[in-house]
């Protein structure tokens, strides 16, 4: 049975939000990043599904990766805003991206990032990677519809697609996308960093 919302289906009404939110994120990604591809706009998406990957059992061994992505990290230009350095994942905004120039400009403690971070990892139930399959052609569809002129887009879409039959849905950034934007972030869950992060920002922008 199909209940009415209004003068509109409900189902019909829940594409039209899902399809209205996976075009405002994508509009977004590529205004801030034109260089973008759609393995990037993949990465997206998948993030906001899967966090920030695998689960971190060697904390130790994290904490000195992440401080040697730090020593050899030079953000290109200050962070004026916390706009600039957060931003939403996906179409559901689980996750946010959090640019590492908050700790290089010593906006946030490093030890509250990085707890922050562990916490976010070890907090995920993952979806089934078949289940994360379809939504993700969904997305493609609207993404296709979008006539983006995203370079490489069938091969990228075939390459994409073999990985999650393959059982795989790990993503990552584009030769193109990694030259023209040298990302270094971490993927923080929404709650979290909502409550224990931005407040450092808004304190620091004077909020």
């Amino acid at each position: 049975m199909i209940f009415f919302w209004g003068t509109m289906p409900v189902r019909a009404q829940e594409n039209k939000e899902f399809e209205n939110a996976v075009r405002m994120s994508v509009e977004q990604a590529m205004q801030r990043y034109p260089e973008s591809t759609l393995k990037d706009l993949y990465k997206l998406f998948f993030r906001d599904r899967y966090g920030p990957g695998h689960l971190i059992h060697d904390r130790e061994g994290a904490d000195r990766y992440l401080r040697r992505e730090l020593d050899s990290y030079v953000p290109s230009t200050p962070v004026a805003s916390m706009e600039e350095a957060v931003e939403p994942t996906g179409w559901q905004h689980n996750f946010y991206r959090v640019d590492l120039s908050v700790l290089k400009e010593d906006r946030i403690p490093y030890e509250v990032f990085f707890d922050a971070f562990v916490r976010s990892v070890n907090g995920i139930i993952p979806m089934p990677v078949e289940e994360w399959r379809g939504e993700w052609r969904q997305i493609e569809a609207i993404i296709g519809s979008m006539q983006l002129s995203l370079p490489g887009y069938a091969a990228d879409c075939k390459e994409i697609e073999e990985k999650l039959a393959a059982g795989n849905y790990v993503g990552h950034h584009s030769e193109a996308y990694n030259e023209a934007y040298a990302p270094h972030y971490r993927i923080l869950h929404r709650k979290i960093c909502e409550e224990e992060i931005f407040p450092w920002l808004e304190k620091q922008s004077g909020k």
